[in-house]
């Protein structure tokens, strides 16, 4: 797990560098190109052939030197390898190839990179000059055969790169969608649950002051505490964003999300309101993923705020039901039941049922069984303890 962890960092931190610099990566592509062209005036040339001279191995460096400039103007490298290369062929007789790789290069690039146009002119001109190259060379079908077939292959390996690159792109850019949605979420039940739970503070404020004054004092404190708590969230968001643009693998760490263990918490804050918040557990508590617990925590928070918002309750159940499988979330309230519902189906009900299909699960939100009250039914899909820490 180690080696594989090391080599899939080294070859994202290769990407990295070659995404950054891609002038060194195709001096590269050069260098190995040129390496490859120079084999054959290494080899000892047979009896009664010309031998490899300097002017010779000077021609074939100058068909690769327009490999560097081989992204910018993949054409213009394309046009100048089949003039050198004609050069070659027609005023020196140095050792031969055993593949046309300035060519290959030349062609993937322009198959992976250009648009449909050039791509088409290439190809034209390619039709052309490959049976000519042959004709000057040994006039054999078997190296026709064998030249159309390679040629084919990189420009083929050339769109499968391209068809990869856009892939990626479309993933990319529906990763980004999917992370601004939930950001958006995020960000909205902080600030509703928040500003809800000060609005009712501050309602109830001057009227604590003239009958309770010490009651005006807690709904103050109430009120402070539930701002800081919302600042210190959405910090901590921004933060989250901010290491997120300065790490470019993507793998900035993250703070965990207030999860089941911050809603007692949460509770506590709500009864601060003056309403009546009633809690308990059902079956054999047990510890759930972490992404469960931060779903679960969010679909309470957002439940509790429709209910100050909107349904003048007075008191409210939240049950956690933990059975073999599931997660089982139950938060009804004692207000307004279906009066509150067309105000209440906004952009804080889909965040739930989005919320829970992101985990397998469902939400369903509606009137209390008795036609009383409101309701939110939430449930997840939990793998069993043992499994739930892997």
């Amino acid at each position: 797990m180690g080696i594989r962890g090391n080599v899939r960092g080294w070859w994202g931190r290769g990407r990295a560098l070659a995404a950054a610099h891609p002038l060194l990566v195709d001096i590269g592509v050069a260098l190995l190109v040129q390496g490859a062209m120079t084999m054959p005036f290494l080899v000892p040339r047979a009896p009664g052939l010309p031998p490899a001279t300097w002017a010779a191995y000077g021609l074939s460096t100058l068909t690769v030197v327009p490999l560097v400039w081989r992204r910018r103007a993949p054409l213009a490298v394309l046009f100048a390898m089949l003039g050198t290369s004609l050069l070659y062929r027609l005023t020196v007789d140095g050792p031969g190839q055993p593949l046309p790789y300035t060519g290959l290069v030349v062609t993937y690039t322009i198959a992976a990179l250009a648009g449909p146009r050039r791509r088409l002119l290439a190809g034209l001109v390619l039709v052309v000059a490959v049976p000519a190259g042959v004709w000057l060379n040994t006039r054999s079908a078997r190296e026709l055969t064998f030249s159309v077939f390679v040629f084919a292959a990189a420009y083929v390996f050339g769109r499968l790169t391209d068809a990869r690159q856009r892939a990626h792109r479309v993933e990319a850019e529906q990763a980004a969608a999917r992370e601004r949605a939930r950001i958006a979420r995020e960000m909205h039940d902080i600030l509703s649950h928040a500003v809800s739970l000060m609005i009712v503070q501050a309602e109830a404020g001057p009227v604590a002051v003239r009958a309770a004054p010490e009651r005006a004092e807690a709904a103050f404190d109430a009120i402070s505490a539930t701002g800081r708590d919302a600042m210190a969230q959405l910090r901590h968001m921004l933060g989250v964003l901010r290491d997120g643009a300065d790490d470019g693998d993507g793998t900035a760490p993250r703070e965990p999300q207030p999860g089941l263990a911050a809603l007692p918490g949460l509770l506590d804050r709500v009864r601060g309101s003056g309403l009546d918040v009633v809690y308990r557990t059902a079956g054999e508590v047990r510890p759930v993923p972490e992404g469960v617990g931060a779903t679960v925590f969010r679909v309470v928070q957002e439940a509790l705020t429709n209910t100050l918002k909107h349904a003048d309750a007075r008191t409210v159940r939240v049950e956690l039901s933990y059975e073999e499988d599931e997660l089982g979330v139950l938060v009804i309230d004692d207000g307004k039941g279906p009066r509150g519902v067309s105000r209440r189906g906004g952009h804080g009900l889909a965040g739930m049922g989005e919320r829970a299909a992101a985990h397998g699960g469902s939400a369903v939100a509606g009137p209390g069984a008795d036609g009383r009250g409101f309701e939110v039914r939430v449930r997840i899909p939990v793998p069993r303890a043992a499994e739930a820490g892997r």
